[in-house]
């Protein structure tokens, strides 16, 4: 393949990935709002149909491979980041929702790489400010603001996510370290959900939006992401994932029929414009 040809191809490619990204923001809100199946069973039958699937991936590769100990960390991360999600999307609109997911993930990411002593610009500072600025418009109080409760769960799946993007696929084979992290997470999510045996509702289209959640959008998702990882910089592969609150925001109005009123609008311009900013920012200084 021409490196034309190469480049259109990671361009397909990494738009795919974003749409499947959004997907589970889409899937999980058309569940959860009506009331299709319940949160703590959404979590848990992701994860197992994620794990499956990306089992299925590492043995076709190496029928030798044998699992290992778990990493709590990765593992907790993960079905923080999972229960959160899922919880959260009880109330949340798929735009309000996706925008407060990758708000958080990426704010926690460039926080890590603030720690390890990478020195912020002004013009980073004021990058942060107006991310932060647009998440705060978000939540602040009045008519069309999102449950605080439920958005508190999305901030946290937010820092949940960004942590196991840090630590949960480490390793010379991501693939195979994430397989492991779902397969354990799925363990104590099906805890969880027995736990929640008083809340259990299910029905064939929830667990179809789960499955698809977990198969599809999550685990091959997950798995052509970490491919293109090797291949595109950094910094491109961040912004690339500031598209999916936009990309879920148009789901959600056209599937889901959501409005999209005016503060999800200015804050979705301020968040990921403050957040793209700081990364063009760093692209620059580290090249």
């Amino acid at each position: 393949m021409n490196s034309a040809g190469g480049g259109l191809g990671l361009v397909l490619l990494t738009g795919i990935t974003m749409i499947a990204f959004a997907a589970n923001s889409v899937l999980c809100r058309y569940a959860l709002g009506s009331d299709l199946i319940d949160a703590a069973s959404f979590s848990a039958l992701r994860l197992i149909s994620g794990a499956a699937f990306l089992m299925c991936l590492v043995y076709i590769k190496d029928a030798s491979f044998k699992l290992a100990k778990p990493r709590i960390v990765p593992v907790l991360a993960l079905l923080a980041y999972m229960l959160g999600f899922s919880f959260a999307y009880n109330q949340l609109s798929a735009a309000t929702g996706a925008l407060l997911l990758f708000g958080f993930v990426q704010i926690t990411m460039l926080a890590y790489a603030l720690k390890g002593g990478e020195r912020p610009t002004l013009a980073s500072i004021a990058g942060y400010a107006v991310a932060v600025s647009g998440l705060l418009y978000l939540v602040a109080p009045g008519l069309e603001s999102p449950p605080p409760g439920y958005a508190g769960l999305m901030a946290i799946a937010g820092v949940a996510w960004g942590i196991y993007s840090l630590l949960g696929a480490g390793g010379k084979d991501p693939t195979q370290a994430t397989a492991q992290n779902f397969f354990y997470a799925s363990l104590i999510a099906i805890v969880v959900s027995l736990s929640q045996i008083q809340n259990f509702s299910i029905s064939w289209q929830g667990v179809l939006a789960a499955t698809v959640s977990g198969a599809v959008t999550s685990g091959l998702g997950y798995s052509i992401w970490y491919y293109l990882l090797g291949l595109i910089r950094s910094v491109t592969a961040a912004l690339a994932q500031l598209s999916v609150p936009a990309i879920a925001a148009v789901g959600g109005a056209l599937l889901l029929l959501e409005p999209l009123n005016q503060r999800i609008v200015l804050s979705t311009l301020l968040t990921l414009g403050g957040i793209a900013f700081v990364l063009v920012v760093r692209g620059r200084k580290l090249d």
